[in-house]
């Protein structure tokens, strides 16, 4: 039986990270298990990472956002001696199924985004103080801080091997990071991604790779005065005290997930599977002093976190389930009225976080390699931030009217000030901006609409929606579209959803996944890299692989 792949945990679990608070500043050490791996087979020597240490950190990150916001400065640093990280484990890729691979190395890029926005999000910003050797994904892990410290000594260096020692790429945005965010000259660049030793001292922070390197007697109290020198700087409000992001509460059966506000149903036979998401069945809070005193109950984290868990479950554990159906249930007056005292509150630290991990979220939803539908019903509650879903799945289907024996509320959209600016997509637009690419002006005229209830006629006319059907053809029409997608080929799928669901201008992050799910599904399908007498497979026996030289 395969193994069920759980994104939950707490720092009582933790095998692979530490973290000591002092104050502003938290130290955080990468100490990896090697016996830990989340699959049998390698060991996670030289502070190498899979999947589970990178499940951690991601908790690590969302903690630091949520538990402890009196941090405004977290030093990433090795718990082991000569070596920062060794990057992915080799044993791991090269034994692992291609789309574990794939899943894997989009998690990565989306824990590394998460702490690299930090600064811009929640005023933590994230340094990165090396020792030892950092080398591929450890390099990586580095590049994703906002600074990086370096010690002078014989064992310290930065190295991006991928290319000449397993005939692969930098999966967690190596290569991108090291031009568009590090600057480096673009045949530096080529010599540092051609070579195993890397580049120490002195030469790399003349390459631009790092930014400080500091003789090795003075490093550790060096690192200590930045940090100190960051915190002090920093614009970050000081807050006291967090909120504890409690366990998720989850019922598991064989065909369904339940959390308290969402609803997972797996058809395996029709191969998709539904999200029922839940509206609040409370009034909003009052005040930020009654929402804070809800802590992780407060229903739009609540959602938030319960929502994310179900995507990954569904892109890691059910890989066969290739169209991801949006469904919501609720009062849409009660979602806004609930999204809109955050946005009234943005400065109020738990207000802006949660808004954060929204926007974090949408764009996990926006990664996930599925066909993705949103099927407004009657009862249903597409409204503030539930309403980014209609934008962000590749068609929406909407009740017209009345159903014969349907009582629920008639079907409708609420837009709100959120949708305009709140929740934006990898490249740097609102989802409306990047449905209306080529009529912006609509963008303007939905904003007089703000707080209606549109129902179908009118959110058809608008252009928020696909379709609108009425009694007499909805199941007919959404069972022919089910059917269809199930019957396209999921490769195909895959490249025509990410095509069409990034218009609009480029960013780092949008580069950084195009290139990722190019270069992943081409090298990492290859027998120079992957077959027999492919690098990765001959890794380490001191055999080098043996290339196809045909450049195709």
């Amino acid at each position: 039986m395969t193994k069920v792949i759980d994104f939950q945990t707490d720092p009582s679990k933790y095998r692979h990270w530490k973290v000591e608070y002092d104050g502003p500043v938290a130290n955080l050490f990468m100490d990896v298990d090697e016996t830990g791996g989340l699959f049998d087979g390698y060991e996670l020597k030289l502070n190498s990472y899979d999947l589970g240490v990178d499940i951690e950190l991601a908790d690590v990150v969302q903690r630091m956002r949520f538990e402890h916001p009196e941090v405004k400065v977290v030093v990433m640093q090795s718990g082991k001696e000569k070596v920062f990280c060794a990057g992915a484990n080799i044993r791991m890729l090269g034994g692992a199924e291609h789309s574990h691979k794939v899943n894997f190395c989009k998690f990565t890029n989306e824990t590394r985004n998460t702490y690299e926005a930090a600064l811009a999000d929640s005023g933590q910003n994230y340094i990165a103080a090396i020792k030892g050797a950092c080398a591929g994904g450890g390099y990586e892990l580095a590049l994703a801080c906002n600074h990086i410290m370096l010690t002078d000594d014989s064992t310290s260096s930065v190295a991006l091997p991928e290319v000449p020692l397993l005939a692969v790429l930098p999966g967690t945005g190596g290569l991108t990071r090291v031009t568009d965010k590090r600057k480096v000259r673009r045949d530096l660049a080529d010599v540092f991604c051609s070579i195993e030793e890397g580049v120490k001292g002195k030469r790399a922070k003349e390459w631009r790779l790092v930014d400080e390197v500091i003789p090795n007697s003075k490093f550790d109290e060096t690192v200590k005065e930045r940090a100190r020198e960051l915190a002090a700087n920093s614009e970050k409000a000081d807050v006291a005290n967090g909120i504890e992001l409690t366990p998720l509460t989850r019922d598991f059966t064989e065909d369904a997930i339940t959390y308290s506000t969402v609803e997972v149903t797996m058809y395996r036979e029709g191969r998709r599977a539904t999200v029922l998401i839940k509206g609040p069945e409370s009034d909003a809070p009052k005040d930020m002093d009654a929402f804070t005193s809800e802590g992780a109950e407060a229903w739009l984290l609540r959602c938030a976190r319960e929502l994310d868990d179900a995507i990954l479950h569904l892109r890691n554990n059910e890989k066969e389930l290739g169209l991801i159906e949006f469904q919501t249930q609720g009062d849409p007056e009660k979602v806004i009225a609930h999204e809109a005292l955050l946005l009234q509150n943005k400065d109020h630290w738990l207000a802006g976080e949660v808004l954060q991990y929204w926007k974090r979220l949408l764009k996990r939803v926006d990664m996930t390699s599925r066909s993705l539908v949103a099927i407004v019903e009657h009862g249903s509650c597409f409204a503030g931030p539930l309403a980014e879903l209609l934008w962000s799945v590749d068609r929406s289907y909407m009740m017209l009217e009345e159903f014969d024996g349907d009582n629920r509320p008639t079907a409708a959209i609420t837009m709100s000030d959120g949708n305009f600016g709140t929740y934006p997509m990898g490249n740097d637009l609102t989802r409306l901006e990047t449905r209306f690419l080529g009529t912006p002006e609509q963008v303007e005229k939905l904003k007089s609409s703000v707080g209606e209830a549109l129902q179908a006629d009118d959110a058809e006319e608008l252009g928020l929606i696909t379709y609108a059907y009425d009694d007499i053809d909805w199941e007919d029409e959404v069972r022919l579209f089910m059917e269809e997608r199930a019957s396209f080929s999921p490769d195909a799928m895959t490249g025509m959803e990410a095509n069409l669901r990034f218009a609009g201008p480029e960013t780092m992050e949008t580069r950084i996944f195009g290139r990722l799910t190019a270069w992943q599904n081409w090298i990492f399908q290859r027998p120079n890299a992957v077959g027999k007498e492919g690098a990765l497979q001959r890794y380490g026996t001191g055999v080098r692989g043996k290339y196809d030289m045909e450049r195709v």
